[in-house]
Formats: C-alpha cells, sequence, structure tokens
C-alpha cells in the first residue's frame, strides 16, 4: 500500500513532534509518496521557522538530515490540475500539490493539517487520521 504524505508529517517526524509515534505506527510497512515538490517545501517551512525564532540556525541541517533520511517516492504533479484546486478550495499550491497526487496516484493522504483534510475529504480523497 501507499499513503500521500503531507510535508508536516515528515517535519513531526524529524522534529519529534507528539504526533510522531503515532505516524511512524500508521505508516510501518508501507510506501510513502509525496509531490517532486516536497525538498522545496521542507526547506521553505525549516525557513520560515527559523525566521520565527521557533527554530535555531545550528538545528536547521541536522534538521534537514533527519529529513532526507526518511524514505520516500516523489512524484510528478500536474501543476494545472492543482491549481485548479487551489482556486476552488482557495489553498496554497504546496496543499494543492499534495491533494493532485494523492487523488491522480488513488491512494490516501496522511496530513496533520485539518484544513487540509476537509479539502481532502470534499474533493473525495481518503485521509487518515492521527490521533495524538
Amino acid at each position: 500500500m501507499k499513503i500521500v504524505a503531507a510535508a508536516n508529517v515528515f517535519l513531526a517526524i524529524a522534529l519529534n513532534e507528539p504526533e510522531k509515534a503515532e505516524i511512524i505506527r500508521i505508516t510501518k510497512g508501507i510506501s510513502l509518496i509525496a509531490p517532486r515538490t516536497l525538498p522545496f517545501e521542507l526547506g521553505n517551512a525549516l525557513s520560515a521557522m527559523l525566521k520565527r525564532r521557533t527554530l535555531y540556525a545550528e538545528n536547521m541541517m541536522p534538521i534537514w538530515d533527519a529529513l532526507q533520511k526518511i524514505p520516500v517516492e516523489l512524484r510528478d504533479v500536474d501543476i494545472r490540475m492543482a491549481l485548479k484546486l487551489a482556486s476552488r478550495f482557495n489553498i496554497y499550491a504546496y496543499d494543492a500539490y499534495v491533494l493532485e497526487c494523492a487523488a491522480s496516484f488513488k491512494c490516501p493522504l496522511l496530513t496533520l493539517d485539518r484544513r487540509l483534510s476537509t479539502v481532502a475529504h470534499r474533493h473525495d480523497i481518503h485521509v487518515l487520521e492521527v490521533s495524538q
């Protein structure tokens, strides 16, 4: 089985967030896939954390290295279709890429973002729930 995982899932693992254990349980024996844009989104998230001062510069590279160790298959997505989703649901392009990935590869979505989860349900994408 394959699951499309949003960037927040990878960050929760690398940052040892409370959801980490549940994410590992859910994904055990499962192949993760994500849009090919994932590394750029993760880099953007890390730099935003640095800018907000929720991450120290000396921690950025070790966290990046931890993210790179998480096995994930990066896939191309139809950006035109993703932009239509972004427009239809008033969401960011990065979120639309994840939705398009899940829809086009007919995989469930794993995300910690409640808004993205709601939009996925409205777009008939099965969402895996993470409890803390």
